[in-house]
Formats: C-alpha cells, sequence, structure tokens
C-alpha cells in the first residue's frame, strides 16, 4: 500500500474484508460504532486492533507464496546450469583465422570484461543491505501504550475514524512528541507550574509571555495571543482548561494564517506536469539532509523524483546528494568538474526530467548568507533557468531553517523571502533544541507558510506540517 504523504491518504483502502465470520457479528460491527468523544480509550483501541489485524494479515500474505516459489527457483536454476558449460566451452574453442597472439589477446580483453563486471557484482549485497536498512525504518506497530492513545485521540479530533487511522501516521505522530520533548518539558512544565487549578490571571499571563519568549515565539506571536487571552478574561472566566483550549486554537491560528493567505492549504507535487522545488539557505541548516529525506518521501507517496546537485562548491556534496539518492533509488544530476556552474546544472536536470516525465526535480544549492549579493544573484539565475526551460512548471522556493538558531533564523526567513522570493519554510532540527517556538515566530513575522518538519535524524523524520498536530504535539498532557 503506497501511502501519499502530501495528500495524507492510501491509494488503497485501508479497509479490508474481515478474516473470520466474528468480524460481522452484531458485537463487532456495535464496536465499530463507538464514537471517539464516547468513549477515546475504545475508540483507541478499536483502531489498533484493526491495524493489528491488517498487519497480521499483511504478514500471512507475504508469508504463503515462499514454499511454492522454492520449487521453481529449483528448476529455473537447472536449465541455467546445464547451460553453464557453454560458455566456457565457447571460451576455451581457438577461434578460426587468428593467431595465437591475437587468441591470447582476445582471451585478456574477455578476462578484462569479467574482472570489470565483477565489483557490479560486488556492489550488489551492498544494495540488498541498503534495502534491508529501509525496511528496518519500515513503520512498526508499538504496544498499545499511551503514546499510540495520544496519537489515535489526534487523528479522531481531526475527524478519523477508527478504520481510517493508518500506522505510517501514528508512526509520525509519535516521532513529532518525541521530537518535541526538549521544547515541551520548558514550556509545558512551566505553564503547569503557573495555572493550578484556579482561573487564569494577569500574574499567569505574565509567566505566559515569559515561557513563550523562551521558546523563541516571537515577540509579535507572544502578543497576539496574550491579547486575545486578555480579551476573553475581561468577558468572563477562564478556568485553566478553557485557558489551554483557547490557547491551542490561537496558537493554530497564528500557524494557519500564512497558509490561508497563500492559497495553496498542503504543498504538494501536482501530477501531470513538472515539479521544481529549489532548497536554500545559509550553510549547514541541513539542507542538503532535508532534501535527500524530501526525496525519499516523494518516492513513498508514489511520485517520481530527481535530484540536481547544483551545490558544486562544498567540499564533498555532491558525493552527499548521490548517496541520498541511492538510498531512495532517484536518479541525480551532477556535474563531476570543480566549480561547475550551478545553472547548468540545473539545465541539465530540467532537461532530463522533461524527456523522463518527472514528476518532481529537487534543486540543491549552495549555502549563503542573505547578505551576500552575489549568491543571491546566483538563485536568480537558477530561477530563469527553471522559467526559461520549462515556463509552465510548479516552482517552489524553499528556505530550510534549523529551529536551534531560535530569532537568528528568524531573521534569515525574513532576509531570504525578501532577497529570494521563498515561497515556504523547512523547519528542521526541532528535536535538538527547547527552541521549537521558532515556527511561531517564522509565521507571525516573516509571514510565510510552514511546509515541512523535521523532528529526527532518521530519513522518515521530515513530513509535511500539520498546524493541528505541532501544537498539540507542543502542548501533549494538556
Amino acid at each position: 500500500m503506497v501511502y501519499d504523504w502530501f495528500n495524507r491518504q492510501s491509494e488503497t483502502a485501508p479497509t479490508q474484508p474481515p478474516a473470520d465470520p466474528e468480524a460481522s457479528s452484531p458485537e463487532s460491527q456495535q464496536e465499530t460504532a463507538v464514537n471517539a468523544d464516547d468513549d477515546p480509550l475504545e475508540w483507541a483501541r478499536q483502531a489498533y486492533a484493526r491495524l493489528k489485524a491488517q498487519k497480521e494479515q499483511a504478514n500471512a500474505i507475504a508469508a504463503e507464496p515462499v514454499p511454492e516459489s522454492i520449487p521453481e527457483a529449483e528448476s529455473e536454476s537447472q536449465p541455467e546450469s546445464a547451460a553453464e558449460p557453454e560458455p566456457a566451452a565457447a571460451e576455451q574453442a581457438p577461434v578460426a583465422g587468428l593467431s595465437l597472439l591475437e587468441q591470447a589477446a582476445a582471451q585478456r580483453q574477455e578476462r578484462q570484461q569479467q574482472l570489470e563486471q565483477e565489483p557490479e557484482v560486488a556492489d550488489q549485497p551492498i544494495a540488498d543491505a541498503t534495502v534491508e536498512v529501509d525496511r528496518d525504518e519500515e513503520p512498526t506497530l508499538g504496544d498499545f501504550d499511551d503514546t499510540f492513545t495520544w496519537s489515535a485521540e489526534v487523528l479522531a479530533a481531526q475527524g478519523r475514524q477508527a478504520g481510517q487511522v493508518t500506522l505510517e501516521e501514528i508512526d509520525w505522530l509519535s516521532r513529532l512528541r518525541q521530537g518535541l520533548e526538549k521544547t515541551r518539558q520548558g514550556f509545558v512544565t512551566g505553564l503547569l507550574e503557573n495555572l493550578g487549578d484556579d482561573p487564569l490571571t494577569p500574574e499567569v499571563l505574565d509567566d505566559l509571555e515569559s515561557l513563550l519568549l523562551r521558546a523563541d515565539a516571537g515577540v509579535k506571536a507572544t502578543d497576539q495571543v496574550l491579547d486575545a487571552l486578555r480579551k476573553r478574561m475581561n468577558e468572563q472566566v477562564v478556568d485553566p482548561s478553557e485557558g489551554i483550549r483557547f490557547l491551542k486554537e490561537q496558537l493554530r491560528d497564528l500557524l494557519e494564517a500564512p497558509i490561508k493567505s497563500s492559497g495553496v492549504d498542503l504543498l504538494a507535487p501536482q501530477r501531470g506536469q513538472l515539479n521544481v522545488w529549489l532548497m536554500v539557505g545559509v550553510n549547514g541548516v541541513g539542507k542538503t539532509t532535508t532534501l535527500g529525506k524530501l526525496a525519499n518521501l516523494a518516492v513513498r507517496s508514489g511520485y517520481s523524483a530527481m535530484i540536481a546537485a547544483a551545490d558544486t562548491f562544498r567540499a564533498a556534496a555532491v558525493q552527499q546528494v548521490q548517496v541520498w539518492g541511492d538510498r531512495s533509488d532517484v536518479p541525480v544530476v551532477a556535474n563531476p568538474s570543480a566549480n561547475a556552474d550551478p545553472a547548468a546544472v540545473v539545465f541539465d536536470a530540467i532537461g532530463a526530467a522533461r524527456s523522463k516525465g518527472t514528476d518532481l526535480v529537487l534543486v540543491d544549492t549552495a549555502g549563503r548568507l542573505q547578505t551576500k549579493h552575489n549568491l543571491m544573484e546566483e538563485l536568480n539565475k537558477i530561477r530563469r533557468v527553471v522559467d526559461r526551460l520549462a515556463p509552465d512548471a510548479t516552482v517552489e522556493s524553499l528556505l530550510v531553517l534549523d529551529a536551534s538558531q531560535g530569532q537568528n533564523g528568524l531573521k534569515q526567513a525574513m532576509a531570504f523571502a525578501r532577497a529570494a522570493g521563498l515561497t515556504g519554510v523547512v523547519i528542521t532540527k526541532l528535536d535538538g533544541t527547547a527552541r521549537g517556538g521558532v515556527a511561531l515566530a517564522v509565521a507571525s513575522e516573516a509571514g510565510l507558510p510552514i511546509r515541512f518538519i523535521g523532528a529526527g535524524e532518521g530519513i522518515r523524520d521530515l513530513r509535511p506540517f500539520n498546524s493541528f498536530e505541532f501544537v498539540e504535539a507542543l502542548l501533549a498532557g494538556r
């Protein structure tokens, strides 16, 4: 089953016929009718049971053909083994009309060709090992614990039915919750200490202001949230639970505002046409790694992808991109010569993508400071090449930001937005910092939509941004 992460849906229906007659019994039908609002725990239990049954059924189907394929493999191998002596005989037989030296030269050439093919054979186990690593990274169904029930509740709150819950989403939500642990520890712990069981007071709001600023939410976002809370307090008494609910609502509105203004709720490659995504940013924020994860995400979601290695200045940048491409089986267009023209690499990549009908071209660019006008002009040159070669292509310019840089990252976003025509932001390394609130600052002060977030070092730890899930993970436990 291919799960399209860009559009959050499965290409094949997750519902499967019951494996036994009891599945269609009145008792099971009554269980299916349980509403998440009435009994969240029972709803989560049903979702878990369905995922477990689907996993067991998939494992059973995968195991069935194994005994039958063994005799076939043996029967197919017999003709091959019988045919093996023929090449050997042909190899040893002297060729008429050739002298001994010519025959020896022909034999040496043949051996040389065999030696040249040997590395390809030796590389095969390495490729298999890479596939095995990727398989190990496939989402697995863990225990029915607090992490699963929390993830299921987040999906239920977005309108999911128990039968629509996918293992892909459960796995990502658990990763997101774990990735925001450092930010949550400082923010939620202080929030709990200040709230208590009494209604909100001006003193509590002052403490909340400090918490938001320490999380690098930014002055504008903090003022907007506090003004809304003060207005609500003037209208009615706000108890702690109502205050948390209202706080979540305000944070979601902040994050959603630039997304709604862009007119594109969810950034996804458009099928049937070429999509070009430029990855830009300063040095060391993880542009190449993010590009590799996006390539993997595109392939897993059923899109064809290609990588343009346009970072021709950083040492080993092309080799790093090639590793990511090999890992996801995505072709890489590169120029091995030193200090090659990045625009020329993009030129070749666009041509190759159009000839092959590729859905998405991901362009890796060299790191640059927003104050370097000559390097910023280089980005404009790349954009002109894309517009000239593929005028009908959908082009996105995504800024990669390191969450640990906090307010400095906000300054980068605002400067790049003016110079490079940004259309969105990718926030990385949320798992390594307590400054996850920078997402609020980017949305409110830079006015840029957050398109993807990275909450870990694994290849599956980058996903499309969802404001509801982000806020719930940020305030998990409240």
